[in-house]
């Protein structure tokens, strides 16, 4: 695995090193010793995946407040999707910023978005199928996001955005919420 700091700390693209042969190819998508060295979290408490059947479909900003703030590994296993993280960290110098990584089945690569950190995506092929692993459970009564047509976060989203949920179009704007 090569782990490659984004440019807000704490954010990392996860390669994958792939051994290949005749029959196909293998990869460790996770090794608790090799996190563990990058000081990584190691212990995830739940995994979820997401499908989204349609191109241009947008998914989040979404995030959970202490005590159940949560680190997330997101990997495609299907499909592509425009993958982001947007700092909420109190004191942070990259507060409100955004970044995104391209995250595709095809490539197998993962983004690792440590907890203060809000986090949607945009679904770049017809269908998308997500795996979430947590390091907290969900906990409704803590969860928040920021909606994701928020100017003031100035995400690029590749595409106009598509299908989104009422409950993400609803969400307060970046400065109608506290730091995390």
């Amino acid at each position: 695995m090569k782990f490659i700091p984004q440019d807000i700390a704490g954010l990392f693209e996860i390669e994958l090193t792939l051994h290949s042969d005749p029959r196909g190819a293998f990869a460790r998508t996770f090794c608790a010793e090799t996190f563990a060295k990058e000081g990584l979290n190691t212990s995830w408490a739940q995994m979820n995946m997401s499908q989204t059947n349609s191109r241009g479909a947008v998914r989040g900003l979404h995030f959970q407040r202490a005590p159940m703030a949560e680190v997330k590994l997101i990997r495609a296993t299907e499909g592509a999707v425009f993958d982001v993280a947007v700092d909420l960290r109190e004191g942070s110098p990259s507060f409100g910023k955004a970044t995104a990584v391209t995250l595709s089945a095809e490539k197998g690569n993962a983004f690792y978005i440590p907890a203060g950190f809000a986090h949607g995506f945009q679904t770049l092929t017809d269908t998308a199928t997500l795996h979430y692993c947590h390091s907290a459970p969900y906990a409704p009564e803590h969860e928040g996001g920021i909606n994701p047509g928020d100017p003031s976060v100035g995400i690029a989203w590749p595409l106009p955005i598509g299908v989104m949920s009422q409950r993400d179009k609803d969400l307060p704007k970046l400065q109608d919420i506290s730091p995390l």
